[in-house]
């Protein structure tokens, strides 16, 4: 019961990591002081349950947990998180943390999900199961995002074009302004790249775990990566090139059918998406 207990720890402070990272990344890219502020007490939090399994293994075994691989890696994600705390409070270097964080996430992943150091059989399938499940959800959750930043860059280019053939009307009154409709799909992107992104590296490791000979040139895996470029290279554009407007619109428009293309098409293609796509 205890173990089972111990496990259920495990995975929320994966969850509670998740979210952080989400965070870290809204505060990168839109310098959100609020965000940056929950992002690191959720990490502080993580950081507390992490040292805390660290305190009852080494009192449990009389030693330190560095003599196996998972060990090691829970010991490293532990120096990770410790690292990316400093930084932040100390440093304020956004890149770094964000970067260091991602690493973290990874490896804490990597630790929770391996089914080798559970010694249940029947725990450790289950643990490989609920980390297919987080994965799907992450994956739809970050395609819901992307699908409402798509909705509001067609109702942008919608205003933008009954404003510049002035028809003036009610539908004109209903939509919202342009600068609020390019403000909510960029949101939206920005909240579905991080998502996107977790998705990958969970679905990563399934993979990895339960198709060892796993074609990784699968199509639903470049349609992915390929999603995650399209929608990466929006926010370059809007942030390193100061693209706005129609033609980011026009942009965001175009990575849509990208989703589309990797949900439905590339989901078909796939030699091991197919039962769940």
């Amino acid at each position: 019961m205890f173990n089972v207990f111990m496990t259920r720890l495990h995975e929320l402070t994966v969850v509670l990591y998740a979210f952080s990272v989400l965070l870290y990344f809204f505060d990168f890219i839109h310098h959100n002081r609020k965000a940056n502020r929950i992002a690191f007490w959720l990490l502080a939090f993580v950081w507390i349950l992490q040292t805390a399994f660290l305190i009852i293994f080494m009192s449990k075994t009389g030693r330190f947990p560095v003599l196996t691989i998972f060990e090691g890696l829970y010991f490293y994600a532990w120096v990770l998180v410790t690292l990316s705390i400093g930084i932040n409070h100390f440093l304020r270097v956004d890149f770094i943390v964000f970067f260091t964080n991602i690493l973290g996430f990874t490896v804490m992943a990597i630790h929770t999900f391996a089914p080798m150091q559970y010694h249940s059989y029947i725990m450790a399938n289950r643990l490989v199961s609920e980390l297919l499940l987080i994965h799907i959800t992450m994956a739809i959750l970050s395609y819901g995002a992307f699908s409402l930043s798509f909705g509001f860059s067609v109702l942008y280019l919608l205003q933008y074009d009954l404003l510049k053939r002035k028809k003036w009307g009610t539908r004109l009154i209903r939509l919202a302004d342009l600068e609020q409709l390019e403000r909510l799909s960029y949101i939206m992107a920005v909240i579905g790249i991080p998502m996107l992104l977790l998705s990958l590296i969970l679905g990563l490791q399934w993979a990895f775990l339960k198709l060892p000979g796993m074609p990784w040139y699968d199509m639903k895996i470049i349609g992915s990566f390929l999603l995650l470029a399209a929608y990466s290279t929006l926010l370059y554009l809007r942030i390193v090139k100061n693209v706005s407007g129609k033609k980011l619109a026009i942009w965001n428009a175009a990575s849509f059918l990208i989703v589309l293309i990797n949900f439905f098409l590339f989901g078909r293609l796939s030699s091991f998406h197919l039962w769940y796509s």
